[in-house]
């Protein structure tokens, strides 16, 4: 596999791609409201696809939190091609992007660890890429989902 990592500039395209990919992981994205506000959201925003060949496996997408500080809104990856960098590779492109625009920090929030299994594993290829552990808000979304807030400074 050769995974190929392309920062998408194209609105709709963004969209479509949001689209494929979150309605592929309903597991994770089940709630519709939320899948399509992250769908909706991200026009104007750094985004990034990889591909697998002409395949698409996988995005994510970047949002401002402040002056400072830019956040990894949302990141899919289809399950078959889960724990094979992947999302690294998307997150390394992005994480220089924030760099290049002259960011601060980076930020990402997640469902704190021993929740999920699932989860857990996103937790821990956080923590591998480098995410300190900053704060958990345990009703940002909902008593079982508490809130896990990981940084990283540029």
């Amino acid at each position: 596999m050769v995974v190929e990592i392309i920062e998408i500039k194209d609105d709709e395209k963004k969209k479509e791609i949001s689209r494929t990919i979150l309605e592929s992981l309903t597991e994770w994205f089940e709630v519709t409201e939320s899948r399509e506000g992250y769908i909706s959201d991200s026009p104007g925003k750094i985004f990034f696809a990889a591909y697998d060949g002409e395949k698409l496996v996988g995005f994510l997408y970047l949002k401002e939190t402040g002056k400072d500080t830019m956040e990894l809104a949302v990141m899919g990856v289809l399950k078959e091609f889960h724990s094979q960098g992947v999302g690294r590779k998307l997150f390394e492109s992005a994480k220089k992007a924030v760099a290049d625009a002259g960011y601060s920090f980076i930020q990402v929030k997640t469902v704190k660890m021993g929740m999920y299994e699932d989860y857990d594993r996103t937790n821990r290829a956080y923590i591998a890429w480098g995410f300190k552990e900053f704060e958990v808000f345990p009703e940002y979304w909902d008593e079982a989902n508490p809130c896990q807030i990981y940084v990283m400074a540029l």
